[in-house]
């Protein structure tokens, strides 16, 4: 994946300077510090990056000027990543299923958080991973699954025990010697602070059915990004009601919080530019970009619709708009996007589109599908 060396002032410059025939991913690292730092100075806890969500280097590097000192890593390359990027960061492994090659890697690597969600899974820790790593003790967080409330993608569905499941899990993590603490990830681009709360609440019972007061309590990642026009995350609201029912539930027994934020940290500091490569009739438009390369996660999660469309010149098309069938650039009839998507009027060949907030599972889902594929990135001081 390329690099402009250029530090443009925006995307429009971008479009301007260079009329990209491939999609260009603007990266504007401000946005990303600003959000990180939103995070620090507002989550009641620690904030560790889910790296799945982007995994480039300069992303990594920014978080870490940034004040970031924690990864939630899923893998042996995410653990090598962070170790090579950032030696001194915390590193946890909440991928709750792993090969015990996976596991003897993490081992070796120092790796002292993980998470476990099923019994057979708990037996190949307590084969494999020691209950202390470098005079360190190690934790072990049991996930646990609620149904879905106020998110748009259901993690439930793959991973996490039940309540009952996870408090017998408790108990033999900490029969074993190791540090007992919980988790959960209340689902993707989940808006609404109560679906916090009802698991906060669940964390407590469990922690009763097994008599075990747990060290620290993840809540996960699923904090939502800038994606639908005028509906911005609230993010303080979100902080605030973990805060405030932690302290309700745990008094003076509260374990520590820990996050585990990816599109919430790196969604909105980035902006996909494409470019329209025809408009079928005065109907349907076929962009050089779409479902097997930076959008790749919109036809599960919904569109990005805080999109603008500039001219080959780099002026913004204003005209009114109308919903669209939007189509990638493959000849796989799957590759388009969900509904339609509001665009002007006046849109044509050669004009671009911009979907702003695209950061996350965009960059690392890109393929070279059909010959397409072959994004770039450049570096603004701002996204609009």
């Amino acid at each position: 994946m390329g690099h402009n060396k250029t530090v443009w002032d925006n995307p429009a410059e971008v479009i301007r300077n260079l009329q990209p025939d491939n999609p260009v991913m603007a990266f504007a690292p401000t946005v990303l510090q600003e959000r990180a730092r939103r995070f620090i100075n507002g989550f009641p806890g620690l904030v560790t990056y889910a790296v799945k969500s982007n995994p480039e280097e300069v992303v990594v590097q920014n978080l870490l000027s940034a004040g970031l000192k924690g990864f939630d890593v899923a893998s042996p390359a995410e653990i090598d990543l962070v170790g090579r990027l950032a030696p001194g960061a915390a590193r946890h492994y909440h991928n709750p299923v792993r090969a015990r090659c996976e596991i003897a890697h993490a081992v070796e690597a120092g790796v002292r958080a993980w998470s476990v969600d099923s019994q057979s899974e708990l037996d190949k820790l307590f084969e494999q991973v020691p209950t202390s790593i470098d005079g360190q003790k190690v934790e072990i967080s049991p996930r646990f699954k609620l149904p879905v409330l106020g998110a748009i993608y259901d993690f439930g569905s793959k991973f996490g025990a039940t309540p009952e499941m996870a408090a017998e899990m408790l108990r033999a993590v900490e029969a074993r010697g190791y540090v007992a603490s919980l988790t959960f990830h209340p689902g993707t681009q989940c808006v609404d602070p109560a679906a916090w709360e009802s698991y906060i609440r669940v964390a407590r019972d469990i922690c009763d059915m097994a008599d075990v007061r747990i060290r620290r309590l993840n809540v996960g990642g699923g904090f939502p990004s800038y994606r639908v026009v005028g509906v911005e995350p609230e993010l303080e609201a979100i902080f605030d009601r973990i805060g405030t029912t932690a302290e309700e539930m745990f008094g003076q027994d509260a374990p520590e919080l820990v996050c585990e934020p990816g599109r919430g940290l790196c969604a909105d500091a980035f902006s996909l530019i494409t470019r329209v490569k025809a408009v079928r009739d005065g109907s349907s438009v076929f962009l050089n970009d779409g479902v097997y390369g930076g959008l790749a996660e919109l036809p599960v999660v919904g569109n990005i619709d805080r999109v603008q469309v500039f001219d080959a010149d780099g002026r913004l098309r204003e005209a009114e708009r109308s919903g669209r069938i939007i189509f990638g650039p493959t000849c796989d009839s799957v590759d388009r996007l969900p509904g339609e998507l509001g665009l002007p009027a006046d849109i044509t060949e050669g004009d671009y589109v911009i979907f702003h907030g695209a950061g996350a599972y965009s960059t690392v889902t890109n393929t070279r599908f059909n010959g397409f594929g072959a994004m770039t990135h450049a570096t603004v001081m701002a996204l609009e």
